[in-house]
């Protein structure tokens, strides 16, 4: 009988063994913290270090959360694509609740009905192709405006991202709102909802609060004593996007009113369908707020990062925009500006483009997905509630991937067919699956006209007192990681202002 007891227990220690999880490979955590300790203020990098010695997929503890962190296309597409349906939601921090109208934009939105009815707004009545053309005009209007500023400050140091994103802001609230509700100067502020100095506080802090580590995501029963004051500096940002979002709902609805009223801009649409009985999920105001918020910071900063990170990469190395000069005179001449439907034609630019979103992408990290369900992924276990991070710096760096992935060599996207859309999975600087960045699409028309005609009409070098070689290009964490120093450099006009 002792031989039966023997064989009964060693079947249960088979059945646990056969029942116990099987976790990526990661460092061991440390009680509390986890692994909290190895991450510092890059977090990128630091989890691209990390996977040196762990591998492409790999499991961390963050607190007491489960993280898995995905460094390679191959384990990208699992998450994106094959098991995308299990991994299409996002967790729930602090700051999608305190300034993103409890989880109503877009980025922090839980997979659901709500989610899939606000994509379908943006997908089908925002950013369709023809909604797009028909605000061409605004883009022109506004980059003429860029240009006329950097003709009139030629031969002076300026601060590159700063006109980018009057630029960029000056675009999106325009198509958005229908008019710019900010002002470029005190003397005319009491017409607008902010300055735009105030706006550029707002869209700032929104970015850091969204970005940082907040203890309290991470270790939930810490969150009560706000340990780093970001949940009392949430509220406080949150009461001024209030005040910004309440004065531009009721100028539209005051609009609304009138007889000859005609749906004109992106809020007036979703207005409308605020008051459609049809829709699946009853949108409320603070939905509408949520969603306006997304449209405007999304593309106000990301856009103009990116080609700060551009002009930054070709100030170091001057030989590069001598190239991209080259064709555009051979290409558009010198007799006129670069207009959006040359774009296709300057394979050059487009080849810059795709190597600086290789390098610096928009999001160096793609937003957190959340594990819906318990899954298996490349035989690891994934239980329901994990995050998963994907690393989209760290694919750019990998040197399996790229041949000198440190060095900037546009001429690696020549006659290559990768594009940024979500199918190529070793560039996914806009995601890819559910949650690829919806505004994606008007992002690259203002990105890539931008960058040609910056190119086109101007010289660039930097201040006199600065070497190509001197040039840092550290970075500051964020949802849309920008350079720490903003770059500064001196322009000198190519092409006269009336050719535009």
């Amino acid at each position: 009988m002792a031989w039966l007891a023997a064989l009964a227990f060693l079947s249960k220690i088979s059945t646990f063994k056969r029942h116990q999880p099987k976790f990526p490979p990661g460092p061991k955590p440390w009680p509390i913290i986890g692994n909290l300790n190895l991450i510092g203020a890059l977090p990128h990098q630091s989890l691209h270090k990390l996977s040196q010695k762990y591998g492409p997929i790999m499991h961390l503890k963050l607190g007491s959360v489960s993280v898995v962190v995905a460094s390679s296309p191959e384990m990208a597409k699992q998450f994106l694509k094959t098991h995308d349906h299990v991994f299409a939601s996002r967790p729930q921090p602090a700051a999608g609740k305190h300034i993103s109208y409890d989880y109503s934009d877009i980025l922090w939105a839980p997979y659901g009905p709500y989610f899939r009815q606000a994509r379908k707004i943006y997908m089908s009545e925002i950013f369709t192709p023809k909604r797009l053309e028909s605000y061409e005009y605004i883009r022109v209007e506004e980059r003429s405006a860029l240009l006329s500023r950097l003709h009139a400050l030629s031969g002076n140091p300026i601060k590159v991202k700063e006109q980018l994103v009057l630029y960029t802001l000056s675009v999106i609230s325009r198509v958005a709102l229908g008019k710019k509700y900010f002002s470029e100067s005190e003397s005319d502020s009491e017409t607008s909802a902010v300055t735009f100095q105030e706006f550029l506080e707002m869209l700032n802090e929104w970015f850091v609060l969204n970005s940082d580590f907040n203890v309290g995501d991470w270790i939930p029963w810490l969150n009560f004593l706000d340990l780093q004051g970001f949940v009392k500096r949430m509220k406080a940002l949150r009461k001024r996007f209030d005040r910004f979002h309440d004065h531009v709902f009721d100028d539209h609805k005051a609009k609304r009113g009138e007889r000859d009223f005609v749906p004109k801009d992106m809020v007036d649409q979703m207005l409308q369908l605020a008051d459609d009985p049809n829709t699946d999920v009853k949108l409320t105001y603070d939905n509408l707020k949520g969603l306006t918020q997304d449209l405007i910071i999304g593309a106000t900063d990301t856009a103009a990062t990116s080609v700060e990170w551009t002009m930054s990469e070709l100030l170091k190395q001057p030989h590069l925009i001598s190239k991209a000069t080259e064709e555009l005179d051979r290409v558009i001449g010198k007799d006129r500006w670069v207009e959006e439907k040359d774009i296709p034609q300057l394979p050059y630019i487009d080849a810059i483009v795709k190597e600086t979103m290789r390098k610096h992408p928009p999001a160096v990290m793609l937003a957190p997905h959340f594990a819906l369900e318990d899954c298996t992924v490349v035989d690891y276990d994934i239980r329901k509630g994990s995050i998963v991070l994907i690393n989209t710096w760290g694919m750019g760096r990998d040197p399996l991937i790229w041949d000198a992935p440190e060095e900037f060599r546009p001429e690696r996207f020549l006659g290559k067919a990768i594009d940024v859309k979500g199918q190529y999975f070793e560039l996914l600087p806009f995601g890819s699956g559910r949650r690829m960045c919806p505004g994606y699409s008007l992002g690259l028309k203002m990105v890539y006209s931008t960058l040609a005609n910056m190119l086109h009409g101007f010289e660039w070098k930097l201040p006199d007192n600065v070497k190509p070689e001197d040039l840092g290009m550290e970075e500051l964490y964020g949802l849309a990681t920008s350079r720490k120093f903003p770059v500064v450099a001196v322009t000198k006009p190519r092409l006269p202002l009336h050719l535009y």
